[in-house]
Formats: structure tokens, C-alpha cells, sequence
């Protein structure tokens, strides 16, 4: 990993926090995907759910394909 990724514990927190408002993919670069999640509340906070164990698990990526950076 070359430092280039979002911040792990922060995406994380911003999911868990804000999930439902987008706010995690406004923050990684996935702006349009961060749109529609506020459009629709995390999708009824399935999408938001989805998105924090993706987090969690290692799977989140941000926009420009990089993995979250655990510091």
C-alpha cells in the first residue's frame, strides 16, 4: 500500500455515523453513489448497512480503486 487510499477508522466512523446521508462515499470520492444514498436515506439504511460491513471487512474501496489505509 502506498498511502494513496482514504483513511480506514474514518470511512468507517463516517459509515456508522452518517451512513445514511451518503457521507462516507462523498468522503472516499464516490460522489454520485454519495448523491443517491442521501437521496434515499442508505437506501433505507440497507445500503448504509452493506457499505459498514464492506468497510469493516476490508472490501471498501475509494474512488480511484485504492484500499483504505489503516494507520
Amino acid at each position: 500500500m502506498n498511502g494513496e487510499g482514504k483513511d480506514w477508522l474514518t470511512t468507517l466512523l463516517l459509515a456508522l455515523f452518517l451512513g445514511t446521508l451518503g457521507v462516507h462515499r462523498f468522503y472516499t470520492g464516490h460522489t454520485m453513489i454519495g448523491v443517491a444514498q442521501l437521496l434515499t436515506l442508505g437506501g433505507c439504511g440497507i445500503w448504509a448497512l452493506i457499505d459498514v460491513i464492506m468497510i469493516a471487512t476490508g472490501s471498501f474501496k475509494d474512488a480511484a480503486g485504492n484500499e483504505l489505509v489503516k494507520k
